[in-house]
């Protein structure tokens, strides 16, 4: 369910949504907020804006054919997504929690990166970098251990938030389907991680991680 948007459109320059410009291009941008578990588009819906998370977190997963799920990404705060090379959306984007996101037309930012040699730059490294992210979940897809996929996943979140003390907005059903676990699984690995003195809780959902030796928890991610 949506839970509000804003009355009307708000100008912005094309940095405000995360593009360096070389003439503050002014865009209209419509913000939303999705209450957490809220659909903000669908799979093979018309890929007709990008949007950017403001504030929360957004899942981007396919149901299998078995019915399974398989995110595919995160998106946290300032992270741009939706962005497709076809005209359709590939994957459906979720609230992780209450999220407040930004989107832009896509055709505004196409006349603008024709326009501005700059976002264009910023769009290909964009795309280059949701390719390197792919490259590298598949990979992690196809490691041996589930302590292997765990490290990685979590030096990965300790890189995207820069932060002395983690607050996962996802749950472990969350991460278990990013990692192609079982939920079980990934609270074993967790435990073990937590055993070897590489995290710690704060907190009683453990979803706030202290990572105590970041040295030891690279040693887990043997394939990176």
């Amino acid at each position: 369910m949506l839970l509000r948007t804003s009355d009307r459109r708000k100008l912005n320059t094309i940095d405000d949504f995360g593009f360096g410009s070389a003439s503050s291009h002014t865009v209209s941008l419509n913000e939303f907020t999705y209450r957490k578990g809220c659909e903000i588009y669908g799979e093979k819906e018309p890929a007709e804006h990008v949007y950017q998370v403001k504030r929360g977190a957004v899942r981007s997963y396919k149901l299998l054919a078995d019915g399974r799920r398989q995110i595919g990404a995160f998106h946290l705060m300032g992270d741009i997504f939706g962005l497709e090379n076809g005209e359709k959306h590939r994957f459906t984007a979720e609230a992780v929690v209450e999220t407040t996101v930004r989107l832009i037309k896509r055709e505004s930012l196409q006349v603008i990166a024709e326009a501005d040699a700059v976002v264009a730059r910023n769009l290909l490294s964009m795309t280059t970098r949701n390719l390197e992210h792919a490259e590298n979940h598949m990979l992690l897809l196809g490691r041996k251990t589930a302590v292997e996929r765990v490290a990685a996943f979590l030096a990965e979140m300790d890189a995207r938030t820069g932060a002395n003390t983690m607050s996962l907005p996802m749950s472990r059903r969350d991460i278990a389907d990013y990692l192609g676990l079982t939920l079980e699984t990934v609270s074993r690995a967790v435990s073990r991680l937590h055993c070897e003195g590489v995290l710690s809780f704060v907190g009683n959902t453990q979803r706030q991680i202290v990572i105590l030796d970041r040295k030891m928890l690279q040693s887990f991610d043997l394939q990176k």
